[in-house]
């Protein structure tokens, strides 16, 4: 990736509107949630993605839009995906919206845990005292008596191992066609939920209004992910990562205003912390990646 001196507006606008997209879409399922199974929501969702990227795509890359050296790896990014799907969906169903979105922003803490023990990266002191408080964080928000403390805080948690997971195995796959990296893993997410469907009772009957509501917030997330691409095009990965975290603040908004649940003191402190936490872990990463001329930087969390 390039470095950029001066990040546009334009980037900045899309960093906000790719994670506004990607609370809407989360608050659209939250409401799916209680009517309809996760598996069939999952489903839903990654193949009105994968079939926008087949759209998208498609005519220009044809079966270049498959092609990889590395097989094995993206097919393994497609199941931890859907996993991470699943459980944050999951969570979606019994969780705030803004407590379930911090929770999985928690991301980067795991990711420098298992940096560490996967790929022996080395843990400096700053990043030991990151994690600690990121931990810090998530028991203010999952605290013996609090609302989230109860077994979906879990399912939050478990959706962000799998996607710190799927951050590990991005940074495996580097040599890779970016497209290629996008398109895989929502296509094997489909196909994984499709054999799932069997196996789940599924709905005899799909209102028009939540069908409709259902691939709007699929289109949704997949345009928050077109944005999310595009503004990385032409900013720099630390200039921009900052304003990822906005979606704590508009989940937060979100799930005042559509279900009228507002996180106390106590949570607010922990998301807060989280914030911080796993901010200063992403910029740090940057700053030694950057001192070791690396190809790649670390994805920055967005949850969708």
């Amino acid at each position: 990736m390039k470095t950029h001196h001066h990040v546009p507006l334009s980037s900045i606008a899309m960093i906000m509107g790719s994670v506004l997209c990607f609370s809407t879409l989360d608050s659209i399922i939250k409401t799916l949630a209680a009517s309809y199974p996760i598996a069939f929501l999952v489903w839903a969702r990654w193949l009105v993605q994968t079939l926008a990227l087949v759209i998208w795509w498609g005519p220009q890359m044809k079966l270049k839009l498959v092609a990889t050296r590395k097989l094995r790896l993206q097919l393994a990014r497609g199941a931890v995906l859907v996993g991470s799907s699943i459980f944050f969906m999951s969570a979606l169903k019994y969780l705030p919206l803004a407590e379930a979105t911090a929770l999985n922003y928690s991301t980067p803490v795991i990711v420098t845990l298992m940096a560490a023990m996967v790929l022996h990266e080395r843990l400096t002191r700053a990043s030991v005292g990151f994690v600690v408080a990121g931990v810090a964080g998530m028991l203010l928000i999952v605290r013996p008596g609090g609302e989230v403390f109860h077994g979906a805080a879990l399912l939050a948690l478990g959706s962000a191992l799998c996607y710190s997971v799927f951050q590990i195995l991005t940074r495996t796959v580097v040599t890779d066609d970016p497209r290629v990296s996008l398109f895989l893993p929502a296509l094997v997410s489909t196909l994984l939920a499709t054999l799932a469907l069997p196996f789940v009772e599924m709905p005899r009957y799909v209102a028009l209004t939540d069908m409709g509501l259902l691939i709007a917030g699929a289109l949704i997330g997949t345009c928050g992910h077109f944005m999310f691409i595009l503004a990385f095009r032409h900013g720099a990965v630390s200039a921009l990562t900052p304003f990822t975290y906005f979606q704590i603040v508009f989940a937060t908004l979100i799930g005042w205003v559509l279900f009228g649940t507002f996180p106390d003191a106590w949570a607010l402190a922990g998301m807060a912390i989280i914030a911080v936490s796993g901010l200063l872990i992403t910029l740090s990463q940057q700053a030694r990646l950057r001192t070791l001329s690396a190809l790649t930087q670390p994805e920055p969390t967005a949850v969708d």
